[in-house]
C-alpha cells in the first residue's frame, strides 16, 4: 500500500481535493487499495477550504508517515504564509518521505521550508515571478504543467495537479493503469511535465461565434495555408471584413493568430510524441523543418530541439525519484 498525506491549511485551494481522484480511480483500475489517501494539517480538525467547505484531518506529528506528501496552495501565498508547524513538519520529512509535491501555490510552502533551494520548479503563472524574486535559489520554470526533479514535484495552479497526480500514478502503476485512469476521469490526455501552462485560443478569447468558428476550423486544418480568403470563406464573411472583424476582437491579425496556433499544436506534437521534427512541421502548417525552427525562436526564444529537451526531463526525473 502507498500512503499519500495532504497537507492543508486554512484557505487552501478546493480544486486540490480534485487530485484525489486520481489515486481513487487507480485503486478501481487495479482492483485493490493501491493508495490509501489522508487529509492532514497542522492542528487537526476541520479545516476551510477557499470555497468554504469544511475537510476533516488529522493533525501532523512525528508519528504521522506517508509515502508521499502533497502540499495544497492558497489563493493568495504571499497574503498567507505557511503555518509553522506545517513548515516543521516539512522539513522533518522533507528528506524521509519517498517524495514530497506541492499543487499550485504550495510550491511557496516548500520554498519557505527550504526544500526547494537549487531544484528546478514551477507554480501558477500569476505567482511564477514572485516565487522567483522571494527564493532567488529556485530554478523557477513559470511556463510548465508539472517539474519533477529528483524527489521533489511541483506543479501549476488547478487542473495541473490533476495532471501531476496522473503522473504519480504512471510512475507507481504504469502507462496502461494512469490511460485507464485518465479515461475514467474525462480527461482527454495526460498532459506532459513540459507542456505550457498556456493556450493560444484562450489568449484570443474572442467575442463573436464566427471569429470562434474561423480559430476552430484553423485549428482542425492546420496542415491547409489558412489564407486570410479561406478563413473568411469558412464563416462567410468578405476577407476585408473578416480582417477588421478578427483583428479588433481579438487584437492581432489572422496570420498571427494562425502562427500561434501552429506553434501551439507543435510544440505539443514535439512534447508528447517522437515524431521527426520534418512531419511535426508538415502537419501543423509549417513551409519546412527550417520554418517551424524560425517560427520557435521568435514565438518562445528556442528552437524545437530545446523543447524537446526539456520535454523529457520529467521522465528523467521519474526514474530518479
Amino acid at each position: 500500500m502507498h500512503r499519500i498525506g495532504y497537507v492543508l491549511s486554512e484557505g487552501f485551494g478546493v480544486m486540490v481535493l480534485a487530485t484525489q481522484s486520481a489515486f481513487e480511480y487507480a485503486n478501481l483500475v487495479t482492483k485493490e487499495d493501491f493508495y490509501q489517501v489522508e487529509n492532514y494539517s497542522e492542528s487537526g480538525g476541520e479545516v476551510r477550504s477557499s470555497l468554504g467547505v469544511l475537510v476533516g484531518t488529522r493533525a501532523l506529528s512525528s508519528r504521522s508517515v506517508a509515502d508521499t506528501w502533497v502540499v495544497a496552495g492558497v489563493i493568495d501565498p504571499v497574503a498567507s504564509p505557511a503555518p509553522a508547524g506545517i513548515l516543521r513538519f516539512l522539513r522533518r520529512v522533507g528528506t524521509q518521505a519517498r517524495r514530497i509535491a506541492a499543487i499550485c501555490t504550495g510550491g511557496f510552502v516548500l520554498a519557505q521550508a527550504g526544500l526547494l533551494d537549487g531544484r528546478r520548479a514551477t507554480t501558477h503563472w500569476a505567482f511564477a515571478q514572485e516565487l522567483r524574486k522571494r527564493y532567488p535559489g529556485i530554478k523557477v520554470e513559470e511556463d510548465r504543467i508539472y517539474v519533477i526533479d529528483g524527489p521533489v514535484w511541483t506543479s501549476a495552479g488547478n487542473t495541473a495537479g490533476l495532471d501531476l497526480a496522473l503522473a504519480m500514478v504512471e510512475k507507481d502503476l504504469g502507462a496502461e493503469v494512469a490511460r485507464s485512469v485518465a479515461h475514467k476521469l474525462v480527461m482527454p490526455q495526460r498532459r506532459s511535465g513540459g507542456q505550457t501552462q498556456h493556450s493560444e485560443m484562450l489568449e484570443l478569447s474572442p467575442k463573436s461565434d464566427r471569429v470562434q468558428d474561423a480559430l476552430n476550423y484553423a485549428r482542425k486544418n492546420l496542415s491547409s495555408s489558412l489564407s486570410v480568403e479561406e478563413l473568411a470563406g469558412a464563416v462567410n464573411l468578405s476577407p476585408r471584413q473578416f480582417s477588421r472583424v478578427f483583428t479588433t476582437e481579438t487584437g492581432t491579425s489572422p496570420a498571427k493568430a494562425v502562427e500561434g496556433l501552429r506553434l501551439e499544436a507543435a510544440r505539443l506534437m514535439i512534447e508528447q510524441g517522437r515524431h521527426p521534427l520534418e512531419i511535426i512541421a508538415r502537419e501543423t502548417g509549417f513551409r519546412d523543418r527550417r520554418h517551424m525552427r524560425e517560427a520557435f525562436v521568435r514565438g518562445f526564444g528556442v528552437p524545437p530541439q530545446a523543447v524537446r529537451r526539456d520535454a523529457r526531463q520529467p521522465r528523467q526525473g521519474q526514474r530518479a525519484g
